[in-house]
């Protein structure tokens, strides 16, 4: 039976900070997605933690324990966020596992840290930017408009009404449940991490639930050809959260990976 996580709260960049640390052996990094926590990685952090690793969990700066950002950021804040905390807690190199957003953070690492980095396994990671549809694309500009004539009209009061509905019909979940984060959120997501994926040096493996709605599958294709040295496994059947639907696989992945050639 899972147990709670022993979550323990300090202060790395500033900022108090939930991390839980679980076993013994080689250091494993693992890096929640958008709206998650310690939790959502935690069932992964005790199965690997009984196989011989050390498994570091984060709540990411604005996510469980740990306190927002103090202004706007975008995802090379939070890589320079999480290499804080390896600093404080003398990793100078670990293996990474990223899930969605965290698979953003993992591919500014890759690149611009590749000596903190010894492998990474991203499930469903994001980072591509997505074409939006032609409908989308219509229905933008014509908001944009409309926004545009009650402005200059100081019709300030209807424009906000009007923005809101547009919000609560058109907008991601995560977007209406951001908070205080949601100009955080509105830059992360516009950020197209391309370039990035072309610099990861770590050996990597992309892990894909072929019904994600979120990150489509093609997404992971696309990364699996921008990363110089990486392979893709499809979860037939799973979706966004792939790596907890198919639990047990994606340990045996995991674990093969991290001990093959160490």
């Amino acid at each position: 039976m899972s147990t709670p996580p022993p979550v323990r709260v300090q202060e790395f960049a500033g900022l108090q900070t939930g991390v839980a640390v679980v076993g013994e052996g080689q250091p494993v990094l693992a890096l929640h997605g958008w709206g998650g926590s310690v939790q959502s990685f935690w069932p992964v952090a005790q199965q690997l933690a009984s196989l011989g690793y050390c498994v570091h969990v984060l709540d990411l700066p604005g996510f469980g324990q740990t306190e927002p950002p103090p202004d706007v950021w975008g995802v090379a804040d939070y890589a320079r966020f999480v290499v804080a905390y390896l600093d404080a807690a003398k990793l100078d190199r670990v293996s990474v596992l990223g899930h969605s957003f965290g698979g953003r953070i993992s591919l500014i690492l890759g690149a611009d840290y590749p000596q903190r980095v010894h492998k990474m396994v991203l499930a469903d990671a994001a980072g591509l930017r997505s074409t939006p549809s032609l409908g989308t694309q219509t229905r933008t500009a014509v908001a944009k408009t409309v926004r545009g004539v009650l402005g200059r009209a100081g019709l300030d009061g209807v424009r906000a009404r009007l923005e809101e509905q547009y919000r609560q019909r058109y907008a991601s979940d995560d977007y209406r449940t951001a908070g205080a984060l949601r100009e955080t959120f509105v830059r992360v997501v516009e950020e197209d991490l391309s370039d990035f994926a072309r610099r990861v040096q770590a050996s990597t493996v992309l892990i894909w639930g072929d019904q994600d709605q979120d990150t489509p599958l093609w997404q992971g294709e696309r990364l699996e050809q921008l990363i110089p040295d990486a392979g893709l496994i499809v979860f037939e059947g799973a979706g966004h959260f792939s790596y907890l639907e198919r639990l047990g696989d994606y340990i045996r992945i995991v674990n093969h990976f991290l001990t093959e050639g160490s």
